[in-house]
């Protein structure tokens, strides 16, 4: 058999589709990635200004007016509301106009994003000094010492969505990627859920008191780790019941393509292009680490949201595996009571 030979028998069809497919999920990792974060700048953050009402509004006006639409602004009550907002999560900043001197005060929230929080500082300085006044920053939700850039509760998230496509994927592999039948689907969700409750804890404590990466409570990270593992490992199980071993790498696409530079982890949601900001919040990473940050440094604030999508992941994951499975008609073969 000559070479040329061996070369058609080893390269099949399947073959040359799965190497195209690693190909196509390699460009568009390459297009996702650069295309989030290669150009970070602020659009239509919420922020709001305190100020009295005549000026409050011609200072709405010129924020409305600053070219890129940096900012949303409204206008607020007082300071205290305008703190309030902030660790509610319902904006980002707040600027706090004092007509009795010539300096202001910002209020900013590093624990969302440092980087966020430093755009912010430079773009209220940038307004004011035209008006020849000063600014001054209060950190209302301070990112933690040991928590470099804010970037703990991302990658924290990270890891989790890891654990839970891996385990997921040793799953569906282990016995040769055979389809799930009913039994079989039940018992890998119930390892997944095992798995998820041992990875949520490891990942809490490493971060909290092994680490003191981030503050905020261990059984709520744990709480939120389970969820967030449990929600990408199941799927992944229904990526793989629907499409076989390809289903791995759509799980790949939507998690790490797709999920990981829209997560708001690098750069805040409001930093980054729109496509990407409009999908985070629906992906589990970018709800799993708004959640995680809001956990840690906004009093658990803004939850219900990202727990309601990673839920709805985790059910719709778990419903497909388990309807595919009782679709799927078994094989002669495949009649082994045992086995993931």
């Amino acid at each position: 058999m000559t070479f040329v030979d061996e070369v058609k028998n080893a390269v099949t069809p399947r073959a040359a589709l799965l190497v195209i497919g690693v190909l196509a999920l390699q460009l568009l990792f390459i297009t996702s990635y650069v295309g989030a974060l290669h150009h970070p700048k602020p659009r239509d953050v919420p922020f709001a200004v305190v100020a009295p009402e005549q000026a409050a509004g011609r200072l709405v006006q010129q924020l409305e007016g600053l070219p890129g639409d940096p900012l949303d602004p409204r206008t607020v009550a007082d300071e205290a509301t305008a703190r309030r907002q902030i660790v509610n999560r319902d904006i980002d900043g707040a600027l706090i106009v004092d007509p009795a001197s010539n300096t202001d005060t910002l209020l900013v929230a590093s624990g969302g994003g440092t980087v966020l929080s430093s755009a912010l500082t430079t773009l209220t300085n940038k307004i004011e000094a035209p008006r020849q006044r000063n600014v001054r920053t209060v950190d209302v939700a301070p990112a933690s010492p040991e928590d470099f850039d804010g970037l703990s509760a991302f990658y924290l998230v990270v890891g989790w969505c890891v654990g839970g496509y891996l385990c997921a994927s040793i799953l569906a592999i282990s016995a040769g990627s055979r389809p799930a039948n009913g039994q079989r689907a039940v018992i890998r969700l119930g390892v997944m859920a095992f798995y998820s409750i041992a990875g949520g804890i490891g990942g809490a404590v490493i971060v909290g008191p092994v680490l003191g990466a981030l503050p905020g409570s261990v059984l709520a990270l744990w709480g939120l780790g389970a969820l967030v593992v449990f929600a990408v490992g199941a799927l992944t199980l229904a990526l793989q019941a629907l499409t076989g071993i390809v289903g791995i790498g759509l799980a790949v696409l939507v998690v790490v393509i797709a999920g990981n530079p829209s997560a708001g982890g690098a750069f805040p949601l409001p930093m980054l292009p729109p496509f990407w900001a409009a999908i985070g919040p629906a992906l589990p990473p970018g709800a799993g680490t708004w959640a995680a940050r809001s956990i840690a440094y906004f009093e658990g604030n803004a939850l219900l949201g990202p727990c309601l999508v990673l839920a709805a992941w985790a059910v719709a994951g778990s419903a497909i595996t388990l309807a595919m499975a009782v679709l799927r008609r078994p094989a002669a073969s495949d009649t082994r009571p045992f086995g993931v």
